[in-house]
């Protein structure tokens, strides 16, 4: 083992001087990956830096071709051995892992994004005396790829974040999904596919429940009516893993001959909430099953009116300008209307309204909208058809579908994420004012 270690280091740091080095295709593609990926992230700092290259080596394209085939293809003494580890690296990714054992040689880490352990080895590049600073318990964020069948390796120098608490390591795990969208699930293809299975099945729910994949209310009225469709999803769900929510628990289990924890694992399995079910098992039999609150921001529940569009691939939207919108491209004069020019802009700027709502409106409004942002823009070529996809990417939306907010999470986030709020609430519950406070005086 210590042999091919020595190796993979030494072929890592030959393929980062390879790329680093580059000129012509290759230069330019690293120069836009990495101020495309500096520009979404919110760290600027030299591992952040460092990690983007990595990425790229491990991701990027120059052409149709990835950094990894034009190392292979132009290093001529590369052995076959050295080919095909080269080759396995294209299995690397990046996650916010946590440090559960300290190994003399390295690590074992869990994969906070998927629960999967990972024995990662240091190779002579990561300074071993300098890793292993790090202690058990520690969450550090970095890239990893494999040596052999059961072994990695770090790809990227760890980015340390320390001993985190569950609201501060439920944030972390938030911006990891805000910055590396590409690797949530990326070493556990099976959740992938379940989470978008989860939005094909959101939407479909959601058209049969409100009739339409489109609809538009007052905010306080759509808050109550996202609160009643959720009890209807948290009730198929409890149905779909053969629990009666008609009788307690406690009857359930007696019924079924299975325990409690049974009972527990079949409902969070579904969806159902791990915390709010263990409360279920009161020790009286009494208690029934509930689900939690779903509340809309308070700038949306105040909104004179809101328009919902659901998409089995983009997931859903929230938009309180929405019918202004359509209402200007109806208009015969769009100049005419007040403010127009402004909310033209804020569309197109406003990184809550993606690219969906612009292909929908461009279905529903194909001419109107292409005279709307030739004056806007003042492009008077500008031609829908052909140009709104590079327009939408100017302004900085992604035209690819990534993973929404509906799509479903493993259990062990769902359970982080519900303990991160109930910590902070009891933090808050437990801070008392001191004397009489001012009107405007701290929080």
């Amino acid at each position: 083992m210590d042999s091919i270690l020595q190796r993979a280091g030494e072929l890592k740091q030959a393929l980062s001087d390879y790329v680093l080095d580059a000129e012509g295709d290759l230069a330019t593609a690293l120069e836009a990956f990495s101020a495309e990926q500096m520009k979404r992230s919110k760290q600027q700092d030299m591992h952040q830096r460092s990690l983007v290259i990595d990425r790229f080596i491990a991701e990027g394209y120059a052409g149709d071709k990835t950094p990894i085939d034009l190392f292979i293809q132009d290093e001529a003494e590369l052995s076959e051995d050295d080919r095909q580890l080269v080759q396995h690296w294209r299995r690397g990714f990046v996650g916010v892992f946590a440090i559960q054992h300290v190994h003399d040689d390295g690590f074992l880490l869990m994969n906070w994004l998927t629960a999967k352990v990972y024995r990662v080895y240091f190779t002579p590049i990561d300074h071993p005396a300098k890793m292993q600073r790090l202690k058990e318990g520690e969450i550090i964020l970095t890239q990893i790829a494999p040596v052999t069948r059961e072994g990695w390796m770090f790809f990227s120098p760890p980015v340390q974040m320390g001993k985190l608490g569950k609201p501060k390591l439920a944030v972390a795990i938030g911006n990891f999904k805000d910055n590396y969208k590409n690797h949530l699930y990326s070493d556990a293809p099976d959740l992938l596919a379940e989470a978008w299975k989860s939005v094909e099945k959101y939407h479909q729910e959601f058209t049969d429940f409100f009739g339409a994949a489109e609809i538009t209310m007052p905010g306080y009225q759509l808050n109550k009516k996202l609160a009643e469709f959720q009890e209807v999803i948290t009730q198929r769900r409890l149905a779909d893993a053969g629990i009666d929510d008609s009788k307690s628990l406690e009857e359930l289990t007696a019924e079924a001959g299975v325990t409690q924890e049974e009972i527990a694992e079949a409902a969070t399995s579904m969806g159902a909430d791990a915390k709010e079910v263990a409360q279920f098992f009161d020790g009286k039999g009494k208690a029934k099953m509930v689900t939690p609150k779903v509340d809309l921001p308070d700038r949306l529940k105040k909104a004179e009116q809101v328009t919902v569009l659901t998409h089995p691939r983009w997931g859903q939207v929230f938009l309180p300008t929405y019918h202004q919108f359509c209402s200007l491209l109806e208009a015969e004069d769009w100049t005419a209307i007040p403010n127009g020019q402004d909310l033209v802009n804020r569309y197109l700027r406003d990184p809550e309204v993606p690219a969906f709502v612009w292909y929908h409106l461009a279905q529903l409004y194909p001419k109107q909208l292409e005279i709307v942002l030739r004056s806007a823009l003042d492009r008077p070529q500008f031609n829908l058809e052909t140009d709104l996809v590079n327009l939408l990417q100017e302004f900085d939306k992604s035209i690819e579908t990534e993973l929404p907010e509906i799509a479903s999470v493993p259990i062990h986030l769902h359970n982080l994420f519900q303990e991160a709020i109930q910590e902070l609430s009891k933090e808050k519950g437990k801070e008392k004012p001191k004397g009489k406070r001012k009107i405007g005086a701290g929080f």
